[in-house]
């Protein structure tokens, strides 16, 4: 994994970094669908943006590199992409293709309600904390998602009257439950070991990064104790919870300073800070550099 380069946000929307809802020229099932990885780049050329544009996405894409190589980048590390790369990027998150080179493959694109409520899969779409990244190779588990890809290929090629959405879904699901079972990048944690209470904190952590900090207000509006989310954090990140809720404060803010014109005081109020200064201090604690020294790096 290498340092991502920032790039740039969308002029257009004033310094915003660039947010895309889930609008396919031709929405064959609603909430999902699959293409080239070619072909999006194609597509987005012929609306006037550039490929290694840095934007969010309000909805989750999930893609295997088949062929060729490149870079793409998801919350400022950037991954080497060839065959047998699988990437996820969920909503919210914001990613680039630094370097889009010769790499395609099967691209899925799909909202978090289009899989079965009734299957795990569910669960998953609902963890935006989860890897980004695998490197299959070339063996068995490339070999079953491939294969698992090809159906769904199939079934959404199939004449508009005849697609089901109901075997997509299925479909889609067993491929989520598949990438499940890869084996976790040794960085990534396992949120699966924190169990409910974590997923429940991690939820109630993203609606809530920006207003609070503290670990007893989340603690209190779950009916937990402090206690019981450290625990349930240290088994999930091997962080306590403390930690988990300034990651994702810094986060944002390395976000909206690499990737947008906002002012650092603005950028601190949008986060719960009063004063800049204490985001500037927040900020080099938990980076090693200032807001500045992070945005305009030498």
């Amino acid at each position: 994994m290498l340092p991502v380069d920032r790039g740039d946000g969308d002029p257009s929307r004033g310094g915003a970094i660039l947010r895309l809802g889930f609008h396919p020229p031709e929405e064959r099932v609603p909430g999902f669908e699959i293409i080239d990885l070619a072909t999006l780049h194609e597509r987005r050329r012929r609306r006037g943006r550039r490929p290694d544009l840095v934007h969010r996405v309000d909805f989750h894409t999930l893609t295997l590199i088949t062929e060729g190589s490149g870079e793409h980048a998801i919350d400022f590390v950037t991954y080497p992409c060839r065959p047998g790369t699988l990437l996820w990027v969920r909503p919210g998150q914001v990613q680039r293709f630094v370097r889009p080179g010769t790499a395609n493959g099967t691209h899925l694109l799909f909202t978090s309600a289009f899989p079965p409520h009734s299957s795990s899969a569910d669960r998953l779409v609902k963890e935006w904390y989860g890897p980004g990244c695998w490197q299959l190779g070339a063996g068995s588990q490339y070999a079953v998602l491939s294969t698992l890809l090809g159906q769904l290929r199939a079934e959404y090629d199939r004449p508009e009257a005849t697609v089901s959405a109901e075997i997509l879904q299925l479909l889609l699901a067993t491929v989520l439950l598949e990438v499940e079972r890869l084996p976790r990048p040794e960085d990534s944690g396992d949120p699966s070991a924190g169990g409910d209470v974590y997923a429940r904190f991690r939820a109630e952590l993203e609606r809530s990064y920006a207003t609070t900090r503290r670990a007893a207000d989340y603690a209190h509006r779950l009916g937990y104790t402090v206690r019981t989310l450290t625990r349930a954090c240290v088994a999930a990140t091997g962080q306590p919870v403390k930690h988990v809720i300034d990651a994702r404060v810094a986060l944002e803010a390395q976000r909206l300073l690499a990737h947008t014109d906002e002012p650092v005081a603005t950028i601190a109020r949008r986060l719960g800070f009063v004063e800049a200064t204490n985001f500037g201090k927040f900020f080099s604690r938990h980076t090693g550099m200032t807001p500045g020294a992070f945005r305009h790096p030498r």
